[in-house]
């Protein structure tokens, strides 16, 4: 058995590239996915990038906002989003903290996903012109991704459902 440890003494001090107040710790990473923790700050952010892998966004604790394409949703505990491949996306704070695990399920191969390295998103860009990125003829669609719609807030919560804040 292996014990993987995360959380407060086991992060990086500095989160992805193009994060600011983030730091984040790589818990497993096997066959082009990886699951990691990411702490944010009060005013952090994830700044929006774009990905070759559908990734799952699991707050943890606290909340924040995130960002698919130009919409943006606020997000607490108990949530996630899903973030498509190739969409843009990202992740901020404003007075508040937020912890997240993130779940990506990449491409196995993709050099992008196991370097975790930020890709930059040109509007004019094809994810072929990506550095490191293998030239595919056979390119899936893109895949089409949007927010959840907006679920009960802390003060809306009814203690009676059973969950203990």
């Amino acid at each position: 058995m292996e014990i993987r440890r995360f959380g407060p003494g086991h992060r990086q001090a500095e989160g992805p590239p193009g994060s600011q107040g983030v730091t984040g710790q790589v818990i497993h990473s096997e066959g082009g996915a990886r699951v990691s923790e990411l702490v944010f700050q009060r005013y952090a952010m994830v700044s929006p990038h774009s990905s070759p892998s559908s990734t799952l966004f699991v707050v943890i604790s606290g909340g924040g906002y995130v960002q698919v394409g130009g919409e943006r949703s606020r997000i607490n505990h108990g949530e996630a989003v899903v973030w498509p491949p190739d969409v843009p996306h990202g992740a901020f704070t404003d007075g508040s903290e937020m912890r997240a695990i993130v779940i990506e399920l990449g491409r196995a191969g993709d050099p992008r996903l196991l370097e975790g390295s930020a890709v930059e998103v040109r509007p004019d860009a094809d994810a072929s012109d990506a550095p490191g990125a293998a030239v595919s003829h056979d390119r899936p669609a893109k895949a089409q991704g949007s927010l959840a719609e907006r679920q009960k807030r802390r003060d809306e919560y009814d203690a009676s459902e059973g969950e203990p804040w």
